[in-house]
């Protein structure tokens, strides 16, 4: 193990507070668990992922990426997942920061001098060295408060640029680009999201994206790892979970709320999805104190 992930690790472990801690630094969330978890569905942000300590795995879609401690992921749109940490313990916490993206710093990156790798779209990186001493200079400021009003905006901007230079480089490009597909995809998820009790008319998601109806079904898989029918199905459920955890009654009620037309359709794809029916779920959960995440840890 590198001395900048070791530093990284005792960093982290002294400021993480419970599952998610959000830091005083802009942008910067510690998360941390001592036990290993079942596979938990959230709908992931656009967030820079680094696995500091322990394993996880997330199901996007049909793929699955899985971190090792030291590995990072760019998720560039909003994409619901189903994540699993496998390696956990109170000797040896997971720990991982998660970096929300700031679309408009990394636009203003993006000059011709720097350059950016060819990766896979859904595959997990190793952090390279100058990756690692921004991060670990990043997380020193939280050792220092006083300094974080001014340095964190320096290396805020030195991790997307080192970022930019890595194999999820393009990416990011395409993200922050206003005519990049990745931007172009985003319109069309955020209008799923918006809509998803709605039915989708997939020729009017490829014009809002300005594609041809078959370059959009290609790059919205490309960006999700689904169809356009799969992510509103799966958006449907985990906003269906969050009405049955903060309004519990009627699970039929819920299920034409978020568009279904059967409560018995409804239920199977419900459980399905969470392994359990509705109303058992949501008592489960209610049971726990629990509630569904929207962020990625």
């Amino acid at each position: 193990m590198s001395e900048p992930l070791r530093e990284l690790i005792a960093i982290a472990g002294r400021h993480a507070r419970g599952r998610r801690t959000r830091t005083a630094v802009p942008r910067v969330t510690i998360g941390r668990s001592e036990v290993p978890t079942p596979p938990l569905p959230e709908l992931c942000q656009p967030t820079v992922l680094f696995v500091l300590q322990g394993e996880k795995s997330v199901l996007i879609g049909d793929r699955t990426l899985r971190y090792g401690p030291g590995s990072y992921f760019v998720y560039a749109v909003e994409t619901p997942a189903t994540s699993q940490l496998i390696e956990a313990s109170a000797v040896r916490p997971y720990l991982a920061i998660a970096f929300a993206l700031d679309l408009e710093l990394i636009a203003a990156l993006l000059i011709d001098h720097v350059p950016a790798l060819v990766g896979d779209g859904f595959a997990t990186c190793p952090a390279g060295d100058d990756l690692l001493d921004a991060w670990r200079r990043m997380l020193r400021l939280l050792d220092r408060p006083t300094e974080i009003p001014v340095l964190a905006p320096m290396l805020e901007r030195e991790i997307a640029f080192r970022l930019l230079q890595g194999p999820q480089g393009a990416k990011l490009r395409e993200l922050a680009r206003a005519d990049g597909r990745l931007s172009q995809i985003r319109r069309a998820t955020a209008w799923i999201r918006r809509h998803y009790n709605e039915p989708i008319d997939v020729t009017e998601l490829a014009r809002l994206a300005h594609m041809s109806n078959a370059a959009f079904h290609r790059h919205f898989k490309a960006a999700t790892a689904m169809s356009p029918i799969q992510y509103q199905k799966q958006v449907r459920l985990l906003e269906a979970r969050h009405l049955l955890i903060a309004e519990p009654g009627n699970a039929a009620r819920v299920a034409f709320t978020v568009g279904y037309e059967s409560a018995s359709q409804f239920s199977r794809e419900y459980a399905r999805h969470f392994g359990l029916p509705p109303m058992r779920d949501a008592a489960r959960l209610l049971s726990r104190g629990e509630a569904p995440s929207l962020e990625v840890d």
